[in-house]
């Protein structure tokens, strides 16, 4: 997503996540679940349940490494969809007062209405910084824009 500014808000719906770290997270789950499985037919004198327990192996370590790669937040009209690894949970606009992405930070948060700070996982800076810190500054527009906050001033 290219740079934005609160003049030129990214057309709704729009999608974040963290795209190179998905990528590499995805086809580590291929190599792993190959590699693992591979070993498990090729390896002499093993009888059927015990190659039986290396797929079963292979296919839970990729599975987890895809259940990391699920992370992504859905902006559209009626609001933000915020998905992490294991919960999903749909924002209207209001409901959302900033959005922080402070440095440090492993992924952007989002301070709510009700006191609460959600962690957004769909956006975070690990392999892709400065995409990271665009498409936090392109969902803070957003977040500006929808909900009738005030605009923040510049953040550390």
């Amino acid at each position: 997503m290219p740079d934005t500014t609160p003049d030129d808000l990214p057309a709704l719906p729009v999608t974040f996540r963290p795209g190179r770290t998905r990528a590499v997270l995805i086809v580590l789950a291929v190599l792993t679940f190959a590699t693992v499985t591979a070993v498990g037919m090729l390896l002499g004198g093993l009888g059927a349940g015990e190659r039986l327990s290396f797929v079963l192996t292979a296919l839970l370590l990729a599975g987890v490494l895809l259940l990391l790669a699920r992370p992504h937040l859905a902006a559209a009209d009626d609001g933000l969809t915020v998905v992490n690894l294991t919960a999903k949970r749909h924002l209207a606009w209001p409901e959302i007062l900033r959005v922080n992405l402070r440095h440090g930070d492993p992924w952007v948060f989002l301070d709510l209405s009700d006191g609460t700070s959600l962690p957004a996982l769909g956006i975070q800076p690990g392999i892709a910084r400065q995409r990271a810190i665009a498409d936090a500054r392109a969902l803070r527009a957003l977040v500006e824009a929808r909900s009738g906050a005030l605009p923040e001033g510049p953040r550390d």
